[in-house]
């Protein structure tokens, strides 16, 4: 089981049918939703302030996701976080990629069906539209996504999940 801790009288939870890998750590305000992945060396910290995932959610192995005080964490349903991705008191609308070792930093909103490509960093207070390809350091647009195509990695993710259950 993950290392789940409570902090300020504040527990982790989740919904129904999720994975959680054994080495993944869940801290503090953590409110989940259903049919999500934390995988392999995942760490969610919500000590100062509260991180909020819809359904369907994936965070691959050794991402982090951290708020700070006064901006929690958003992230809507069907989102993936790539391999190593930093999701910092930002948003992160439904249907989104956060590619491999990208940053998204604080008060960034990232549109609907947005990607943001491996490496990237999304400097704080960014809006990425939705259906969005961003890349590069400091991200900047590069070209419109087809819709739906972010979201095809979430559902991977929910069916992949089953194997380690």
């Amino acid at each position: 089981m993950a290392l789940i801790k409570t902090v300020n009288g504040k527990t982790p939870r989740w919904g129904d049918n999720c994975m959680l890998a054994e080495n993944a750590s869940l801290v503090g305000d953590i409110i989940m939703g259903d049919d999500c992945s934390v995988w392999f060396g995942a760490v969610l910290r919500a000590d100062v302030d509260a991180i909020r995932i819809g359904h369907r959610v994936n965070v691959q192995d050794c991402a982090c996701i951290h708020q700070t005080h006064g901006s929690p964490v958003i992230i809507e349903d069907d989102v993936s976080l790539g391999h190593g991705a930093v999701v910092h008191a930002c948003t992160i609308h439904r249907g989104a990629l956060i590619g491999m070792n990208a940053v998204v930093l604080d008060k960034a909103d990232i549109g609907e069906g947005a990607v943001i490509a491996a490496g990237a960093v999304v400097l704080a207070g960014t809006r990425v539209g939705a259906y969005e390809i961003w890349g590069g350091v400091p991200a900047k647009m590069v070209k419109k996504a087809p819709a739906g195509q972010a979201e095809t990695y979430a559902k991977h993710y929910v069916e992949m999940k089953e194997w380690y259950k």
